[in-house]
């Protein structure tokens, strides 16, 4: 019998990112195989990558990747896009048949830009219409879900480990210039498709290492803004979250930032400068319900870069790293030395403070 000690406890769940702040294209190829040293922090029920740039023939278009249960679903939900959208594509999204993913639904994906006359008729603007479209077909229509929905990324996840997902999507066939990916240990939610990382809302993306024991009290709170927590797992709540307070409220990455992983009141109150001392002082009292309690680490990707950001007392790892353009974020530094093994300045946040990394400005057009 091993003892404490003797066996490795990987603290459950990996995961990594990539993104180059001069916006150069890097294969899908690269973030597959940096999860692959990471393997025992999943257990074969969820994997999944989120690509930023994938799409530039489409890049003013968003990007539906659906699963559907039924060719019958199919046929509904695409009827139902039509009275709302112009579709200017549809197709199956590409994948390759491997022994390990299997009961894999109807994978499509379609690229759509909303009727500028419902757009009138409700009085909203896109990308509104765009998070009501998706909330109504995930919660309304059975058998169906929207589980990437942005401009110029998407999100690709499956039942399997992440190196596995990564070749069944062909993933080597894509460039992006930023890439997430997620391996999956569920401890007490349902592993299926739906519920593997990332978890994305328009551009937004979210993979994350750890436990949210405050699920009920977010997923209350958001849920009255028209927010619908339907994927069976608690990361999705943190998306939404996310969404409300950087679009809906329109707060910046920093403060939002201080809201998910709000800093203690004992260090609010040792600051130093009045105005951030204020500035936390409200942020935690108007967005209490929004505080994330529990060990977490996440990266948050969304157009033209990625934030980096652990609980306050950081009970989740997350190491990040340098080469040149580049900059590498991953659960354990072994990940960052399979994408890069001359990587430099390896380096571990702190709890609570945002590591933001952001594409240089103008070189996304």
């Amino acid at each position: 019998m091993k003892l404490e000690g003797q066996v490795r406890i990987p603290s459950g769940c990996a995961i990594a990112a990539v993104i180059s702040r001069e916006g150069k294209k890097m294969s899908g190829e690269m973030i597959t195989k940096g999860m692959k040293p990471m393997h025992d922090r999943s257990n074969g029920l969820g994997g999944g990558f989120a690509g930023y740039g994938i799409y530039p023939e489409y890049r003013d278009f968003y990007a539906f990747h659906m699963f559907f249960n039924t060719r019958e679903t199919r046929k509904e939900c695409e009827a139902f896009l039509k009275e709302r959208f112009e579709i200017v594509q549809s197709e199956i999204i590409p994948t390759r048949k491997i022994p390990s993913i299997t009961e894999e639904p109807i994978i499509w994906r379609y690229f759509v830009t909303p009727l500028k006359s419902v757009l009138t008729s409700m009085q909203i603007d896109e990308k509104e219409f765009v998070v009501r479209t998706v909330m109504k077909i995930n919660t309304k229509m059975s058998g169906a879900y929207v589980f990437s929905s942005g401009k110029n990324m998407g999100t690709f996840k499956a039942v399997g480990y992440p190196e596995d997902v990564g070749v069944f999507y062909k993933l080597e066939n894509y460039e992006g210039y930023s890439w997430t990916a997620h391996g999956r240990y569920p401890t007490n939610t349902p592993g299926w498709w739906g519920g593997a990382h990332p978890f994305t809302l328009l551009d937004y993306s979210i993979v994350h290492n750890g436990e949210i024991s405050s699920y009920d009290a977010n997923r209350r709170f958001i849920e009255m803004f028209g927010y619908k927590c339907t994927l069976q797992t608690d990361t999705e709540v943190i998306t939404y979250v996310m969404d409300y307070l950087l679009r809906v409220q329109g707060l910046t990455l920093n403060e939002a930032a201080s809201v998910v992983a709000a800093p203690f009141w004992s260090t609010i109150a040792a600051k130093t400068d009045p105005s951030q001392r204020e500035k936390n002082i409200y942020l935690r009292n108007v967005f209490s319900n929004l505080l994330i309690t529990g060990p977490f680490s996440i990266v948050f990707g969304f157009q033209g870069g990625l934030m980096a950001l652990n609980d306050r007392l950081k009970l989740r790892s997350m190491v990040i790293g340098e080469k040149e353009d580049r900059v590498f974020i991953a659960s354990e530094e072994t990940a960052i030395r399979t994408m890069e093994p001359e990587a430099e300045n390896i380096w571990a946040p702190g709890g609570g403070e945002p590591v933001i990394v952001k594409v240089k400005e103008g070189v996304l057009l």
